[in-house]
């Protein structure tokens, strides 16, 4: 038995989940102390099914914390930016581009230092060990507790990052160390971004960390815990205190996966309805699709691997306000207080989920309550959440032709139809409580990102064996077993602006945990 629980800003679900089958599942309230929410749910959740702790084979979270720290800007620590790249990238220098807000929060110190690699492998200059240590001792001295490093093409090669933070190590054993390697993609400001994230975050990390295990320790499960990542698979307790900037968006990229478990779909496209939001994302051989664009979090452009969701201001607490002929829904939304706000609970503020308890698409609160809504309100309401559901399809596709669609979340009583370009529409049993199943099926996956120079269709063969070798690698690293080791991703991408024939080559496996083992 895995239990799956997701802690979300409003409601923290649990699942528990036995091979196929769903055992359990609960929704209860977010509490501020993050662990006492976890306590609550999954201590329901054992209470709901009647099992014994000790049944209990692992846990498995997902959470926002770390998207809502960053965004919100509280609790980030000051870091120090080293970027090994002179005399190279001088003109813009690290924090470039940062909203001024979250800089202030962030920005303890940084420093440019000579070193780095072209595309081919070559340095760009001799790397300066002296420099490194110079920075990081000033650094300790001033009380900063956390190092970024990045490299000029560190993602090909890692080797003057390694040896920044062996010489960071030794110089100044208590600062963190953030690797862009070790996160990011092509891109240097974007990957640099990416590390400096990650560090500003590290400290958080242990203390939720921390908080996790007690919580679980609270409720007598002496078994292993993972966290969830943004692309579909899990991390370890001790990969979420070194890489917690890897959580971000796994909120939605649970409720996909759990989705595509519900239905057994692979390839459609997941419409998850929350309070506030809803969340779009596709599926391709059942894992969220990866953005192949930049993405901006808080602000600051990044592109570690985040899936492609988009998001529009439709839940199941919006607004709908009445403004002459015309109907608006959302964005703006009652949230966490719809028990309190909205008419079926005696409150007076109309929203979608009045439309849907009004429209007979669900049945809680007082429907008498909402029984002589205006026939011409309800009906331009229903038709405003139509097309805005239908518009988000619309833009996440990438073909023309219908799709199957998977509706889930709180908020799935809010389509009553079909919307145009779905093929089926798939309503499955626990669509509430999908992201926790997502997070309680979690796998584990390795991803290399390099640039080969690839000048013949036997270059091409020979980097592509490499790239699945290496992915492979990282998969059993991570704790995966061989058994079901699967490559999920394999692209080639010629970069036009080198010659040469360099091609970018993006390689992601997957894979089931192998034997459990406390990795706390």
């Amino acid at each position: 038995m895995r239990i799956g629980v997701d802690v979300g800003g409003t409601n923290t679900d649990a699942a528990l989940i036995s091979g196929h089958d769903i055992v359990a599942a609960v929704k209860r309230p977010t509490s501020a102390d993050v662990g006492g929410g976890i306590v609550d749910a999954v201590q329901s959740l054992i209470r709901d099914a009647d099992v014994d702790a000790s049944d209990i084979e692992a846990v498995m979270i997902g959470t926002t914390h770390f998207t809502n720290a960053f965004v919100q800007r509280r609790d980030l620590t000051k870091v120090l930016a080293i970027r090994i790249g002179a005399p190279a990238s001088r003109g813009i220098p690290p924090f470039s581009g940062w909203p001024r807000d979250v800089r202030d929060a962030v920005f303890g110190d940084s420093a440019l230092i000579r070193g780095g690699f072209n595309f081919d492998g070559q340095q760009i200059a001799d790397f300066d060990a002296e420099a490194v240590a110079d920075v990081a001792r000033r650094a300790a001295d001033a009380g900063i507790t956390q190092v970024a490093v990045s490299c000029i093409f560190s993602h090909l090669n890692a080797e003057q990052e390694v040896r920044a933070a062996e010489i960071i190590a030794e110089v100044a054993p208590g600062l963190g160390i953030s690797l862009s390697s070790e996160l990011g993609r092509a891109g240097l400001l974007e990957r640099e971004n990416a590390a400096i994230m990650n560090a500003c975050l590290r400290p958080l990390a242990s203390k939720v960390a921390v908080a996790f295990g007690d919580a679980l320790n609270h409720l007598q499960l002496i078994c292993p815990w993972y966290v969830s990542q943004n692309d579909g698979t899990l991390m370890s307790a001790a990969q979420l205190r070194r890489h917690p900037v890897l959580t971000f968006a796994a909120g939605p990229t649970n409720s996909l996966r759990g989705a595509a478990w519900l239905t057994g779909q692979s390839e459609a496209v997941v419409i998850d309805i929350g309070g506030t939001t809803t969340d779009i994302g596709v599926l391709r051989k059942g894992f969220p699709r990866q953005s192949s664009v930049h993405v901006d979090v808080g602000g600051v452009r990044t592109n570690f691997r985040m899936p492609d969701i988009l998001s529009v201001g439709l839940g199941g607490g919006s607004l709908v306000v009445v403004d002459g002929d015309s109907v608006r829904v959302g964005p703006q939304s009652v949230g966490y207080a719809l028990r309190e706000k909205a008419r079926v609970f005696g409150g007076a503020t109309l929203t979608a989920s009045d439309i849907a308890i009004a429209s007979g698409w669900a049945d809680f609160g007082d429907a008498e309550l909402v029984a002589n809504l205006d026939g011409r309100t309800l009906n331009a309401a229903r038709r405003e959440m139509a097309r805005i559901v239908a518009e988000a399809i619309d833009r996440i596709k990438t073909t023309p032709g219908a799709t199957p669609a998977i509706l889930v979340g709180g908020g799935s009583i809010l389509v009553g139809e079909t919307p145009p370009g779905v093929s089926d529409l798939h309503r499955p049993d626990h669509a509430g409580v999908a992201n926790a199943i997502g997070a309680a099926i979690g796998q584990v996956s390795g991803e290399i990102d390099r640039i080969y120079t690839i000048a013949s269709p036997a270059d091409r063969e020979a980097a592509f064996i490499e790239a699945r070798q290496l992915a492979t690698q990282r998969v059993l690293d991570a704790g995966g077993t061989e058994d079901g080791l699967e490559i999920v991703d394999l692209e080639a991408i010629p970069l036009q602006y080198v010659s040469g024939g360099a091609t970018r080559v993006i390689c992601r496996a997957v894979s089931d945990l192998a034997a459990m083992e406390a990795r706390a």
